[in-house]
């Protein structure tokens, strides 16, 4: 039986109170739809945990958040790591640690290297610690949980052939059975080619493609993706149903996932769009603003 972490359970229940406060008191009827927008944490549960770490996973879960994005690099070695960035910058504390490194990218550092720096304390003193995790270890946690994966292969011309790497690590983790691949695991980049080479190496594989291409060209992307993945800013209705009259690789219609939605009256229009997915850093206000 699965224990959660004090933290994650206690910081996600006390937010989970303060996101239902952002919702509107007298919201309007939504037209019908079948079922409510399936909503995937963005990094985990990133506004209430640091971004692609563990604690982020857990938080998720103790929200009650099945599907978790995350972000996928390469490290100098060859290890998958699990951070949003192409530097180290932002979300650890590697100028201090490693202080003549700069730029400080993740390619020129070493999984052993990557593994001493502190990818928590950036966000709050109770995540002093957090280590930026291994793909592994990330599909371990979320595995455990019992959850679901949205990955995204992050600036893949940096490194070739991580689609590869990404589905060698997936198989060791048990994530490429029957059961996984069926309904618990989606592969995504902004990267055209590197969503053609995922579904190449692997057609049963679900993909999404990030990114709002021209309705003129979506049935070319529907050749080798299932889901186009666009940002909230760029869509309406209209698109959504343009996306979704066409059929992907595997002869379903095409699905919609939005990002980044992290409001409550945003995440009630995009589900009136009629999209299919919200990925939101607070899937608590979304999943209460659209249920």
């Amino acid at each position: 039986m699965f224990v959660r972490t004090a933290t994650a359970s206690t910081t996600a229940a006390a937010l989970l109170g303060a996101g239902a406060l952002l919702l509107p008191a007298d919201r309007p009827e939504a037209p019908e739809r079948q079922d409510a927008p399936v909503v995937v944490a963005h990094r985990g549960a990133s506004g209430y945990a640091p971004e692609n770490t563990l604690a982020a996973v857990d938080a998720a879960d103790a929200l009650g958040i099945e599907w978790v994005e995350n972000d996928v690099h390469r490290t100098r070695d060859g290890e998958l790591v699990v951070l949003h960035d192409t530097d180290l910058k932002r979300t650890t504390d590697v100028e201090q640690v490693f202080p003549d490194r700069a730029p400080w990218a993740v390619k020129d550092f070493t999984a052993a290297e990557v593994a001493k720096l502190d990818a928590g304390s950036w966000f709050g003193p109770q995540f002093t610690g957090a280590r930026v995790p291994t793909l592994s270890q990330f599909l371990h946690r979320m595995e455990r949980n019992r959850q679901k994966l949205l990955l995204e292969i992050k600036s893949p011309a940096t490194y070739p052939g991580i689609e590869r790497d990404i589905i060698k690590v997936l198989g060791r983790s048990g994530w490429l059975d029957r059961s996984h691949v069926r309904s618990r695991l989606v592969i995504q980049s902004f990267g055209a080619d590197s969503v053609k080479k995922v579904h190449s190496l692997r057609p049963d594989i679900t993909t999404g493609f990030l990114g709002t291409p021209a309705v003129a060209d979506l049935p070319a992307y529907a050749a080798f993706t299932d889901q186009i993945n666009p940002s909230y800013a760029t869509i309406g209705a209209d698109y959504v149903a343009a996306v979704q009259r066409l059929k992907g690789p595997h002869g379903k219609r095409l699905r919609v996932n939005t990002w980044t939605v992290n409001k409550a009256a945003d995440a009630v229009k995009a589900r009136d769009y009629g999209v299919d997915g919200i990925i939101t850093n607070f899937p608590d206000v979304v999943r209460d603003a659209t249920s």
